[in-house]
């Protein structure tokens, strides 16, 4: 039986992640140091541990309703209030999802028919394109400039909108270029957006973490947005929590409404010891104001700026990251490409980057770097890529 005829074509031909390829040689080299992992080198703190613990132990292990458990509904409605400016009924504007991935994946599935184009700014995370995809819809890119620090203007989403746009994805703080938008910014999109009905995907997974005191403004909080966006947010990256799978989902009712059908057929509900963690993570958070994020963003931000001024010193430019835990540094005036690059600086010191193809053709001539490491490592890895850029 020939499988590969038989399979889905559509899908059969996306191809795999450009991450994992190098995660997977990293594997097989103890010696090597990954700047490749998009995930907190923290671990959860121990009061959110715990609270899973204690709910093992109480018997808290059966189902919880579709939309995730309703104390932390209550509890993310809370925290959208307080830290984001933009509220939501618990009730039925509020999913709580397997990671912020399952979000995006259902909002898709939700939204897109065949012949309906999804808009993603590029470099872009690696699962948007392939997601659009799988939901039957067609990826389109809008490429971002390094000239304008990656950030989506209101000119290119205009040149990009067709009678087909559905929706739009606007992921900021951005994976992998480490870019913000400033509410002028998005004052922008919001302006190019009106008139049209294209539903907005704001991924902001990353929003706790921005620098040089800058906050993060979330899209829906700006005057007419929040009634055609889908907020999509979790705990992976705030809160140090990636394997826990506890993310959610808000905006208009009858979106919601449908997304969760879905969720209910294909999933059911998330995890009930994660959704128990999350409580934790945020009712703590409310009460001491993040002291654990504050501290976990204080350390980001001293190895963003370490890595930041390593790889300016050593001629490879990047502009000034303010967001997320990544850097993204121009090696076109090497004379290789990005694969070459990743491929000579794994082989020759042992050290993983992801390149910058990875996130789109856009991305080519560039490198993402994960600050998400030690300083020890960190201060190694650099020293190393000195030391095979200037072998070149």
């Amino acid at each position: 039986m020939d499988m590969q005829r038989i399979v889905n074509p559509s899908v059969r031909d996306v191809p795999p992640s450009g991450i994992r390829k190098f995660f997977d040689i990293v594997a097989e080299m103890p010696e090597a140091i990954s700047l490749g992992v998009g995930e907190p080198d923290f671990v959860t703190p121990w009061h959110i541990r715990d609270a899973a613990i204690r709910s093992i132990e109480d018997g808290l292990t059966q189902y919880t309703s579709n939309w995730g458990r309703i104390q932390l509904r209550r509890l993310i409605a809370q925290y959208l209030r307080r830290r984001c400016h933009v509220e939501y009924d618990p009730a039925d504007e509020i999913l709580v999802t397997i990671g912020a991935s399952e979000g995006i994946d259902l909002c898709l599935r939700a939204l897109c028919a065949p012949g309906d184009e999804v808009l993603i700014p590029e470099p872009s995370y690696v699962s948007y394109a392939p997601g659009v995809t799988f939901a039957g819809g067609t990826p389109r890119p809008i490429v971002t400039r390094f000239e304008d620090e990656f950030r989506l203007t209101g000119e290119a989403l205009r040149a990009a909108l067709t009678p087909r746009t559905k929706a739009l994805i606007l992921p900021y703080p951005n994976n992998p270029t480490g870019s913000i938008m400033r509410r002028e910014d998005l004052q922008q999109i919001a302006d190019a957006l009106s008139g049209t009905d294209v539903v907005v995907l704001a991924d902001e997974i990353y929003s706790e973490l921005t620098y040089g005191g800058h906050e993060h403004v979330s899209f829906p909080s700006l005057p007419g947005m929040r009634e055609r966006t889908v907020l999509l947010n979790g705990f992976s990256k705030a809160f140090a929590m990636t394997g826990w799978r506890v993310g959610y989902a808000c905006g208009p009712r009858d979106l919601l409404a449908v997304m969760c059908k879905i969720h209910q057929y294909t999933i059911m509900c998330a995890s009930t010891q994660g959704q128990l963690a999350a409580e934790e993570a945020l009712a703590r958070g409310l009460q001491n104001d993040f002291e654990d994020v504050r501290a976990m963003v204080r350390s980001y931000d001293r190895r963003r700026r370490l890595m930041v001024d390593a790889l300016r010193r050593m001629g490879l430019p990047c502009f000034e990251p303010l967001g997320a835990f990544y850097v993204f540094p121009s090696i076109a005036g090497t004379g290789l490409s990005s694969e070459e690059f990743c491929q000579g600086l794994l082989r020759a010191e042992h050290v993983a980057c992801v390149p910058g193809t990875a996130f789109g053709q856009s991305g080519e001539g560039h490198i993402r770097c994960s600050y998400a490491t030690s300083l020890e490592k960190l201060t190694e890895a650099l020293r190393r890529i000195e030391r095979y850029v200037n072998s070149l």
